[in-house]
């Protein structure tokens, strides 16, 4: 029997990129969700128009949320496999098949980014900073944890389920794995940056860092 496939796509004013995402994304999974976070551009338009599944916020809740709201969905759909990935670009729909191959293998598929000089320096630090406090606290090894791109089957899916709405759910995603011992593996992704870098900052790196500590000792 076939797998149910379902890309995930959180979007928050990505009119730019969306419609390319969602037709390179076609080709290599079954259905395609496009959560809207409270655009307020033509996302929404253009993805419907692409005739992906729109979900939406009425007003921006943050990344977490957004993914959570399109998992759930894919979820109640029978979905067997969930490829989370992000709308601006940075993840090439064509890496999918790389992910694809590895969840026969796996219950977690995580993406880490090729170290290259179109990274900011301060995002290298923070990123390995991240990474060393997840090791130290949770004692999972992992390469890039800030990279968004990432499958995982349903039946994972409800263990990792995160709390939190904004970027904060990568690391949390990470730690749940950690904790319920989910068998997983790394491949690695090109690094894009099309457009002036609008991921994590310094402050939500500290925030994360705050939470994986608060995370361990309530023991999520």
């Amino acid at each position: 029997m076939e797998k149910r496939i379902f890309a995930v796509i959180p979007a928050y004013n990505e009119e730019k990129y969306i419609g390319r995402i969602i037709k390179e994304t076609k080709k290599y999974a079954n259905n395609i969700i496009v959560v809207d976070d409270g655009s307020k551009d033509k996302t929404n338009e253009i993805a419907k128009k692409s005739n992906a599944i729109v979900l939406t916020h009425v007003v921006n809740l943050g990344k977490g949320a957004a993914l959570k709201t399109g998992c759930d969905y894919a979820v109640k759909k029978k979905a067997d496999i969930l490829i989370a990935m992000d709308a601006d670009a940075q993840h090439e729909p064509s890496e999918i098949p790389k992910f694809l191959e590895k969840i026969k293998k796996y219950e977690v598929v995580l993406a880490y980014r090729k170290l290259n000089k179109d990274m900011p320096s301060i995002l290298k630090f923070g990123n390995w900073f991240i990474n060393k406090t997840i090791r130290f606290l949770y004692g999972i090894e992992v390469k890039d944890s800030q990279c968004g791109y990432r499958a995982f089957t349903s039946k994972a899916y409800k263990k990792i389920r995160w709390k939190a709405s904004d970027y904060s759910m990568e690391s949390e995603m990470i730690a749940k794995i950690g904790k319920h011992k989910l068998s997983y593996t790394e491949i690695p992704i090109e690094t894009i940056y099309s457009d002036n870098y609008k991921g994590t900052t310094v402050l939500d790196g500290i925030k994360i860092v705050f939470n994986l500590v608060i995370w361990k000792i309530n023991e999520l």
